[in-house]
């Protein structure tokens, strides 16, 4: 039996500034393809997010500002997380969904205690096919220098690390408690040393703060077999003041880079896939763009997230997910839950990008419904 260490208790939690959905699960199922479920748009499930914290370490401008996440901010208290049994139940029956990777988010996840334990028990997951899951962590890097090796060997495959700027001073700035970046580096070096690389690298670029560092960044990752991801700046929640006007597209990125180090074009590496791929052409690497605000990718979508207290979403900006922790602990049985997890793909039919793009999603304002904050849901 997997024991879970519960994480640091907080005061009655309240999540002032996220939305707290109350629509039920569904108990009914469609008869499933023999591909799996899809939803209304024909997109299958086969990625599946679960943040296993709210907490971070870290208080990033553009995900989570000091001013709202403050010291009074009431986090989650430990019963109201998802037990590790609950995860890996969940996760057991979504693979059979037809999820084939698994990543594990938060907050930041390296919070959670005894994490190592929940990942040996995704590991030993199993598709019908009997081959083993894409299992997957992002973390902001700050615990991997003593976490790495027994991540590796509870059976994780790989990890992602954000690092949104090269400046010491100004990644200081951004995560906003004069967290090192050297610390971060050495959580990467960590990782791949322990068999965890080649890394990942993700870095949002927000006009403004960082966007003179592209080129640098760029310039530091080739050569080195990690992979650098820029991510536009998304307008996900609310609290992070997003406006359009500090996006930088990643035709810009692109072109900015391919200007020093011309680039080619990768095919995606499975399908779904976020990230757009290229190839320096000089063989010195490759880096990824993830434009869900000037490039939506709506239509490949095969992503479902569940927050750390077990609700269900089916989009980054959605503003209300379903609670399947009301399922695990009512005494439900595997078919009950894992038609309710079918018939809410089943019935998916979240475009937002793409109605962003059109001009047809509904404008911010003080009446329209808080959307889910990327801390909660772990992007």
């Amino acid at each position: 039996m997997l024991r879970d260490p519960r994480p640091d208790r907080a005061p009655a939690a309240s999540h002032a500034s996220t939305p707290q959905p109350e629509r039920p699960a569904r108990a009914a199922i469609r008869r499933l393809p023999a591909t799996g479920t899809r939803d209304a748009r024909g997109r299958a499930l086969r990625d599946l997010r679960i943040s296993v914290t709210d907490r971070c370490n870290f208080r990033c401008v553009y995900c989570m500002p000091r001013e709202i996440f403050g010291r009074d901010y009431q986090f989650l208290d430990g019963d109201q997380l998802l037990s590790f049994e609950e995860i890996v139940r969940i996760a057991r029956i979504a693979v059979g969904l037809g999820v084939r990777k698994l990543r594990l988010t938060g907050g930041e996840p390296l919070l959670r205690r005894g994490i190592e334990g929940l990942i040996a028990e995704l590991a030993a997951l199993r598709t019908p096919e009997g081959e083993p899951l894409d299992l997957a962590l992002t973390t902001n890097g700050s615990a991997l220098p003593v976490k790495a090796a027994a991540l590796a060997e509870a059976g994780l495959r790989r990890v992602t690390v954000s690092v949104d700027s090269l400046s010491e001073q100004r990644f200081q700035a951004i995560n906003d408690v004069r967290f090192p970046l050297s610390r971060v580096f050495d959580g990467i070096a960590a990782a791949e040393a322990a068999g965890l690389g080649p890394v990942k690298v993700n870095a949002v670029i927000k006009r403004g703060v960082n966007d003179d560092e592209v080129e640098a960044l760029a310039e530091h990752f080739r050569g080195t077999g990690r992979t650098l991801r820029f991510i536009e700046y998304m307008d996900v929640g609310t609290s992070n003041g997003w406006v359009l006007d500090e996006v930088v597209p990643s035709a810009e990125i692109v072109a900015r880079i391919d200007a020093i180090h011309p680039l080619e074009a990768l095919p995606a590496s499975h399908p779904g896939e976020t990230a757009k791929r290229w190839r320096y052409r000089d063989g010195g690497g490759e880096i990824g763009v993830i434009s869900s605000v000037t490039g939506a990718f709506c239509g490949s979508c095969t992503r479902a997230r569940i927050s750390a207290e077990g609700r269900l979403f089916t989009c980054l900006f959605a503003s209300s997910g379903t609670d399947l922790r009301a399922l695990l602990r009512d005494g439900s049985d595997d078919a009950r839950l894992t038609a309710a997890l079918a018939g809410l793909w089943n019935e998916r039919d979240d475009r937002y990008s793409e109605l962003r793009a059109s001009g047809a999603a509904a404008a911010p304002g003080p009446d329209a419904p808080a959307r889910i904050e990327m801390s909660y849901i772990g992007g």
